[in-house]
């Protein structure tokens, strides 16, 4: 097959731009194209997480990204107008990142950094362009694309990734099930500028009998990102604006707003996806996931799909991996989706229940228990793991074999400082394979990394490489995403030997 470009990605929301910008830092071949005339000027989605930032760092972004957004180092817990806990996440993530703390970057800001970034690899977003049929054969894909004024273009491709949202094409076209459901209420998202107490450059969680009211800070003295519940009797109308927005929580906290620069409203929905790919066909982001907004995860997802698949297609289409390697995309994506999606699921009718003991529990439970479990430093580190992604791990993936220390294959390789203020983490930005050995390696493992052509990172052993739960001289065989495809202690260089041949896996850079 004449192939016009080997990936085509529908979609380019910050889950297909992430993938393309990956695959293009590969050396990929690929075409992005969206429906959309122009890039989105409103977000829901607020917050980016340590993990993802970690991923945008092997690209040298991370830093870039962290001078736009604002980090915030509290969160307030507000009942009846009354602040009633105020969490401090200090140092929540110390030790555990790089990045240890949440950043709000706005996705309408993320989604014009990345097209800027792929713009000077000269890569644009295709617009308005939507796809309107496909079908895959052994050597490919074709999906037909139509532009608005009613050209249609048929494009050849080696594969399809399905970054085009709640209601994607290619879903449809795979004929796969999105079963879950729909909460009942609506909810708004409205970028204001306002003066009040809560209006203090942290999180703010208002709630009481049959509200909340979620306030995220945005750079700018007095901006922030509103999303809440619009009043129960306006829920059946179309033509809905801020005034329909109960002002209860807004007076209790002293709130006044002085302009609305948007508003918008949704529902919340939370579903998954039968299956993430089929044959040469990904999905990707809401496209394969949708949940609450609990704990701004939905974004972080799916950027962590994009990274996930696009190290994958570039090993396969450029000879250096078995084309089976593809096969784990779906088995490593789906099963942290549905966790993730039944636990904020649970999170969130939580907040949102109308029940009486769901009630008691936020408005008088919650106050006294949150501040208590925060006080315990594991708590808090724990939280930060769960929240921040890194505790993301593929354990029963097929590409995890072993374990060395408390480090299992499958886990994200642990972070650790080193002297000098470098750490083992700089070295992922090589987006290769590589070899590392925290103590001396032993000969045959340096032999057989030289034979290979494979990378070999060698760490000095210390107090923090135990605590990290490293085995002293053992390997860790880093995937190109940051995580450990196998880990050994003794007979390493065999076990390397025979992973390699496993998966076909060409370690060299050509």
């Amino acid at each position: 097959m004449q192939r016009d470009t080997d990936v085509l990605i529908v979609g380019a929301g910050p889950t297909g731009l992430a993938l393309a910008l990956w695959l293009a830092q590969f050396g990929v071949k690929l075409r992005i194209v969206d429906q959309a005339a122009e890039a989105g000027t409103t977000s829901r989605a607020l917050v980016l997480h340590a993990r993802i930032l970690e991923f945008y760092e092997q690209l040298s972004l991370a830093q870039d990204i962290v001078a736009q957004g604002l980090n915030f180092a509290a969160a307030n817990l507000w009942v009846g107008g009354e602040r009633k806990a105020r969490l401090f996440f200090g140092d929540m993530g110390e030790g555990i990142s790089p990045f240890p703390y949440a950043l709000v970057f706005p996705q309408d800001e993320h989604e014009r950094f990345l097209i800027g970034r792929l713009a000077a690899q000269g890569i644009a977003v295709e617009r308005p362009v939507t796809a309107v049929a496909m079908a895959q054969r052994a050597d490919g894909v074709t999906v037909q694309l139509r532009r608005a004024d009613g050209a249609e273009e048929s494009v050849e491709a080696a594969y399809v990734g399905g970054c085009d949202g709640t209601h994607s094409f290619l879903r449809k076209a795979l004929g796969l099930d999105f079963a879950g459901g729909t909460y009942s209420h609506i909810f708004y998202v409205a970028d204001v500028q306002a003066t009040g107490r809560a209006m203090n450059r942290e999180l703010n969680l208002a709630l009481d009998d049959a509200e909340f009211l979620a306030i995220f800070p945005l750079k700018g003295e007095g901006r922030a990102r509103f999303i809440g519940t619009v009043k129960r009797d306006a829920e059946a109308r179309t033509d809905l604006t801020f005034a329909d927005v109960s002002p209860r929580l807004l007076d209790r906290l002293d709130i006044a707003i002085e302009r609305v620069n948007w508003f918008s409203t949704y529902r919340v929905h939370h579903r998954v996806a039968a299956r993430f790919s089929d044959a040469r066909a990904f999905l990707l982001g809401d496209a394969a996931h949708i949940h609450s907004p609990v704990g701004g995860q939905g974004l972080n997802t799916g950027i962590g799909d994009a990274v996930n698949l696009a190290w994958k297609l570039a090993a396969v289409l450029q000879g250096k991996a078995d084309a089976t390697l593809l096969d784990s995309y779906a088995p490593e994506r789906s099963a942290f989706a549905r966790r993730l999606v039944a636990t904020t699921d649970r999170a969130f009718q939580f907040v949102n229940n109308d029940g009486a003991l769901a009630r008691l529990v936020r408005v008088r439970l919650v106050p006294l228990l949150l501040p208590a479990l925060f006080h315990w430093h594991a708590v808090r580190r724990l939280m930060f793991r769960t929240v921040s992604q890194t505790n993301v791990r593929y354990r029963a993936s097929p590409l995890s074999a072993g374990a060395a220390g408390r480090v299992m294959a499958g886990d994200r390789l642990p972070w650790l400082r080193q002297p000098g203020g470098m750490d083992n983490f700089a070295a992922l930005r090589d987006l290769s394979w590589q070899a590392h050995v925290y103590g001396e390696p032993s000969d045959e493992v340096s032999r057989a990394c030289r034979e290979m052509g494979l990378g070999l990172h060698r760490f000095s052993w210390s107090e923090a490489a135990h605590a990290g739960g490293f085995a002293r001289g053992a390997l860790y065989l880093v995937r190109p995403d940051g995580y450990v495809g196998l880990a050994a202690e003794r007979d390493a260089a065999q076990k390397l030997r025979d992973y390699r041949t496993r998966w076909r896996l060409t370690f060299a850079k050509s």
